[in-house]
């Protein structure tokens, strides 16, 4: 879908009254695609909940944790914590192309604050035009399904 090479993909993501980000290195992507083809869109299913509990057993015995850059889920609340740490992340790999997916409701507020780092290495997407089957699409299931996991706990 995208004709660019990214160094870096990052996918900011909220459920509910949580918000969390993934940050993926390119280098990891080619063995992490083949361990997360079992996610799906947590909205479209109807066990949610066995799915959750299988999820959560396939992100241990796969070590998805162990592919990502950084990751991290605070309270909705918190957003700007979230915003100006992944926005730090961009700033210090300045000389990277990064490709960065945007919950559609965080989508303009993060675009005003992205636009002050006047960053031309970077792309953001809403998550709702990732195209379904794409590799960006499918890697943006990881932080959905980890939102769904810690907002099911709580």
């Amino acid at each position: 879908m995208y004709k660019k090479e990214f160094d870096y993909y990052i996918y900011i993501d909220f459920s509910e009254n949580l918000i969390g980000y993934n940050i993926i290195e390119k280098s990891k992507i080619r063995e992490l695609i083949p361990r997360i083809s079992k996610l799906k869109h947590y909205k479209t299913l109807k066990h949610k909940s066995e799915y959750l509990n299988s999820m959560k057993k396939l992100f241990k015995r796969n070590n998805i944790g162990s592919y990502l850059v950084k990751a991290k889920i605070l309270n909705m609340r918190e957003n700007i914590i979230l915003f100006s740490e992944v926005l730090d992340f961009i700033k210090k790999h300045s000389s990277c192309i990064i490709f960065i997916s945007v919950d559609d409701f965080q989508f303009r507020s993060f675009k005003k604050l992205i636009g002050v780092l006047d960053e031309n290495n970077t792309e953001v997407v809403k998550e709702s035009k990732l195209q379904k089957g794409t590799t960006e699409y499918r890697m943006s299931l990881i932080i959905d399904t980890q939102l769904n996991i810690v907002r099911r706990k709580e």
